[in-house]
């Protein structure tokens, strides 16, 4: 299988990034197609955009029926639909990759063709100035060690060795046949949403974790900033996925594993248990294939927090 691909961009109101993330795409030899979709930009985004496919034939435009704007998710898929390549990979519309972004994948896809996707690290670049704590905790999103394809669910859904980004990631195109696409019902974390997908379907390798090979654009506007959106929607994340796995044959294992860090976050919402009780009777309706199975004893919540409950008996 030839060793091209086609980077995916979805694009909504980025006129002051989009020039640097697609310049940043066309230096990259494996690269044979840029698949920008435009979702209904209202700034000079497509203008820029024309004016870039004038000069280079590699890039793609594309726009949403009627032009409207509807979403990442929605976006990355009109993207893979089009897409000619045999791999695919991402690219925020505010972030960029930096040289030989895909060339050590290369090698990894040619010695093992069981491998279904390769992963790399991520690194941060501010466009305005670094606040104390970003420069803290806000180095890469990476691994901190290698991690076997059979583990790496469990690595990620418990951020043991941390995180990964999608910008640092080259899939075949065929997982999308495997996994499905990206969730549009999910507003934010659909990210993390396919990442996990990937992980538990697809053999995922690392490659280069150390440093980056793609950075994000840190400014204002990033929605990675709105902390209560993603609140909301991580219980959804974990809900849906929940769902996917129950169809697509997941092991009990790992749907345990999900169904734990639903719960961590719903305790961290700080719920009367009343409703905590009312959402695990509603959770478990919804999947009446575990109603009667250990996960639903297990995440009752009285059992959850007998130690917070009945600490007296603990002592």
């Amino acid at each position: 299988m030839s060793y091209y691909i086609s980077v995916i961009i979805p694009a909504y109101n980025v006129e002051h990034f989009i020039e640097k993330a697609i310049r940043s795409v066309l230096i990259q030899p494996e690269v044979k197609e840029v698949v920008v979709v435009n979702d209904g930009s209202t700034d000079k985004t497509l203008q820029v955009l024309e004016t870039l496919q004038s000069s280079n034939s590699k890039i793609k435009i594309y726009h949403h029926l009627n032009k409207v704007n509807r979403g990442r998710s929605a976006s990355r898929n009109l993207g893979i639909i089009h897409a000619r390549e045999n791999y695919i990979a991402f690219l925020d519309a505010d972030d960029f990759y930096l040289e030989k972004r895909f060339e050590n994948d290369q090698i990894i896809f040619e010695n093992n063709t069981t491998v279904d996707g390769v992963y790399n690290a991520v690194g941060f670049h501010y466009y305005r100035e670094a606040t104390e704590t970003e420069k803290g905790i806000q180095k890469l999103n990476s691994l901190s060690q290698i991690v076997q394809p059979q583990d790496l669910f469990e690595a990620l859904i418990s951020s043991k060795y941390g995180y990964l980004h999608l910008n640092g990631i080259t899939v075949k195109k065929s997982v999308f046949d495997t996994i499905g696409y990206f969730n549009e019902s999910l507003v934010v974390a659909e990210d993390s949403d396919i990442i996990f997908k990937m992980a538990l379907k697809c053999s995922l390798k690392a490659c280069i974790i150390k440093t980056p090979l793609a950075l994000r654009g840190v400014h204002e506007d990033n929605i990675f900033n709105n902390e209560t959106l993603y609140k909301k929607y991580n219980i959804k994340l974990y809900e849906s996925l929940i769902s996917w796995s129950l169809k697509n044959h997941i092991s009990k294992k790992n749907i345990d594993l999900i169904f734990n860090w639903l719960w961590v976050v719903r305790f961290r919402s700080n719920y009367l248990l009343l409703n905590d009780i009312l959402y695990w009777g509603v959770l478990f309706l919804k999947f009446p294939k575990l109603l009667f199975s250990y996960l639903s004893i297990k995440y009752f919540p009285v059992i959850r927090l007998r130690k917070k409950l009945f600490s007296f008996l603990y002592k």
